[in-house]
Parts: structure tokens; C-alpha cells; sequence
């Protein structure tokens, strides 16, 4: 396959004014699976080759491995174990899950479950007599942050200092140096620096002392790879405050923007709360909350779809144009939570695999079944919403309703 430049789609579908639908423009950019830029970067954008590229051994994480440095990658401190490659990221993912998640942690969601139940009702209780409401503000914003803070072990007074350090995180990640003040880079250098002390705290404080919460166990476990130093647990928390917090929030809203945009789910819903289950899986592919792998860097030179990648070159991974690829799914740009063999990349592939999956899909799950039983003839006041600037993670930064 020949290698065709396509700078004009990439650049639109990051402009602002495609982020209320990206999707014509993914069908474009699919034309050509591998795409090369006019800074020798490249675009994959098709099912097939999203998936080989993911599963591919020569891809790295490692920001140290691109050929050309870039500095709106460049964080500070240890990074997350997302940003490694193995035998390093399998040792640390290893670690974590150990705490996380099957097989050794089995039942920590389900022993989440009445906490998510009541803080959902909660905020749901919160608005259940207003005739307006944000979706965003009210509901799906606050909620993973309280969850991940019970999670980790955070004071609950410490949320509204979270929320601003995630913020300024995430504004800063698809910091544009030709349009964005350097303020907003340094914002969030600033954020994450101040975060990850006040993480670094907290786990100086569980050592020697063995609780229930994750950094505690991370801080005082010796399995078989040892124990986390605590430069990483703090990474590891991080990546799970940060990318837990806003792949949850926009899950949840762009599920319930689809959900009003079909009256009909939204109904089968109140009447069937098991839809609930595929029905996730559904917006996962659909409208997922992360479209954009913004970066991959290839360990050596590679082969993609006939087209060769040089050693060092940034690969851009466009996973929402992958999830609606007809070549892969039948009527890929219709909502059917009825969907058989969704095997959608919301939540990536491979190693890298979102971890905090299973917690999102769940949080997503209870939020949706109580806003569908709760809500009485609810109607968009915009459509589409205003959307926030990130073509990355992509979601609205409101979403007003109002119901009867």
C-alpha cells in the first residue's frame, strides 16, 4: 500500500470545530489506514492495523524512544507504567494488579459496589427536583473523583484540590504550541508536580501502617516482585486518578447524550436494567471517552499495511476511527446496544490495556441504570453540547437537561 500524506483531515479532525463529530472525518481518514504526516510522523486509523500495531512488540511507550523529542510529552518525575515498555511496565502493571484486580485482588469492585450505589444516589438526590441540570457538573463529574479518592485513601475535604490538579492536567495534555499559551503547559507541569508531593505524602504515612486502601497495600506489600518504591506507587496512583477520573466522566456523559439522542434505548433501559451491561459495551465503541493515542514511537523499523515506518517515528493511533470501521463491524455508525462480537478498542489493546477498565465499566453501569430510573422526561437544551477542547478525550464540558 502506498503511503498518502493527509495533513488537511488530520489537522480538521483536531481543529475545535470537528469535536461535535469527528466521525465523517474518521471515514476519510480510513481511506488511508497508514497515513504519513508532513512532520514524518504517521496515522493509523483502521481496524485491522490498529490492532496489529497495539499487539506489535516493536511499538514503544517510552517517550525516550522518538526520534524527535516532543515537549508537550516531556512530564516530570517517575513515570506511570503506561509510559513504559517491558520488562519494566509488566513488572509494575504485575504489582498493581495485585491490588486492583483478578486473580489476586478479585473482589475489590464488588466491594465497591454499595459505595458507588449510594454516591450516585446521592447526587442523583441532588437534582432530582430541579427542572435544569448538568449532567457533567452535577453528576458524572464528581463522582469517579469520590470514588477514586475512597479508593486510594484520600481525606474526602482534599476532592475540590483534585479536581483542580486533574483539570490542569488535563487542559495540558493536547497543549498546542502554535495556539496555546505556554500557561496552559505550565499549568499542568505545575499541577502534576503539586499532586504527585501530596501523593508522595500519603504514602510516606501508610508505611508500617497496613489498611484497606490501594496505597496502602501498595506501600506495604512484598509479593513476588518486591515491593513498589514509592516514587512509583505515587506514578501508579496518579495514572489512576488522572485517567480513571476523565475516561469516567466522559463515558458517562457521552452515554447519556446517546441515550437522550435515543429516547427509545433510554426507555428500554428503564423497563430492562441488564441492557445495561452491553449496552456499556456498546458506547465504548460508539462514543468512546478516548479517541486518540495521541503517540506510540516504533522501537525499529516496521511494516504497517505494506506502508514501512522508521525507527523512532511518532505513530498516532486513532482508536474511535478503528471502533467504527466497516471493515470490521456491520453498520458500524449505528448505536446498537444489541451489538454481537463488540470487540471495540474504547478501552485500547494489548499490553496496555486500559486497567482501571473494569472499575469505569462498572461506575458507567450504575450511573446510566439510576439516571434512566430517575429521570422524568429529561430533553437536551443543546444539541450538540459544548464540547471541551481535548480531541484526545473527547467529551462534552456540559450537558444541560432539563425533564418534567
Amino acid at each position: 500500500m502506498t503511503t498518502v500524506e493527509t495533513p488537511d483531515t488530520l489537522r480538521r479532525i483536531l481543529d475545535y470545530s470537528s469535536r461535535a463529530d469527528p466521525y465523517p472525518l474518521y471515514a476519510e481518514l480510513r481511506e488511508t489506514p497508514v497515513a504519513r504526516q508532513e512532520d514524518g510522523s504517521y496515522v493509523i486509523s483502521t481496524y485491522r492495523e490498529l490492532t496489529d500495531i497495539l499487539h506489535n512488540p516493536h511499538l514503544s511507550s517510552d517517550v525516550r524512544n522518538l526520534a524527535r523529542p516532543v515537549e508537550a510529552l516531556q512530564r516530570p518525575g517517575t513515570p506511570a507504567f503506561i509510559n513504559l515498555d517491558p520488562p519494566e511496565h509488566d513488572r509494575l502493571r504485575r504489582m498493581a494488579m495485585r491490588h486492583f484486580g483478578p486473580p489476586h485482588t478479585p473482589g475489590l469492585v464488588p466491594a465497591l459496589e454499595p459505595h458507588l450505589a449510594d454516591t450516585v444516589s446521592s447526587l442523583a438526590d441532588d437534582f432530582a427536583g430541579k427542572d435544569q441540570f448538568d449532567v457533567v457538573d452535577d453528576f458524572a463529574y464528581p463522582f469517579p473523583v469520590t470514588v477514586i479518592c475512597r479508593l486510594l485513601g484520600v481525606p474526602r475535604e482534599d476532592e475540590p484540590t483534585f479536581r483542580q490538579w486533574v483539570n490542569a492536567i488535563i487542559e495540558s495534555i493536547d497543549y498546542n504550541p502554535e495556539t496555546d499559551p505556554k500557561e496552559k503547559l505550565e499549568n499542568g507541569r505545575q499541577a502534576t508536580k503539586d499532586l504527585r508531593e501530596y501523593l508522595g505524602g500519603l504514602v510516606e504515612q501508610r508505611h508500617g501502617r497496613p489498611d484497606d486502601d490501594l496505597l496502602s497495600r501498595m506501600a506495604n506489600d512484598d509479593g513476588p516482585d518486591g515491593r513498589m518504591a514509592d516514587d512509583e506507587i505515587v506514578a501508579t496512583a496518579n495514572l489512576l486518578l488522572i485517567a480513571g477520573h476523565e475516561t469516567t466522566v466522559n463515558l458517562i456523559t457521552n452515554g447519556m447524550l446517546t441515550l437522550l439522542r435515543h429516547p427509545e434505548v433510554l426507555q428500554r433501559l428503564r423497563d430492562e436494567p441488564g441492557l445495561v451491561v452491553p449496552l456499556v459495551e456498546e458506547l465504548l465503541r460508539y462514543e468512546p471517552p478516548v479517541h486518540i493515542i495521541p503517540w506510540r514511537a516504533a522501537y525499529s523499523d516496521v511494516t504497517v499495511a505494506g506502508t514501512p515506518i522508521p525507527k523512532g517515528s511518532r505513530i498516532m493511533l486513532m482508536l474511535a476511527a478503528g471502533s467504527r470501521d466497516p471493515q470490521r463491524f456491520h453498520d458500524p455508525d449505528r448505536f446498537d446496544p444489541d451489538r454481537r462480537d463488540n470487540q471495540h478498542l474504547g478501552f485500547g489493546s494489548g499490553i496496555h490495556l486500559c486497567f482501571g477498565g473494569p472499575l469505569a465499566r462498572r461506575e458507567t453501569q450504575i450511573a446510566l441504570t439510576e439516571l434512566a430510573r430517575r429521570l422524568e422526561g429529561p430533553r437536551l437544551l443543546a444539541d450538540p453540547p459544548p464540547y471541551r477542547r481535548s480531541p484526545v478525550l473527547r467529551g462534552p464540558i456540559h450537558l444541560y437537561v432539563e425533564q418534567s
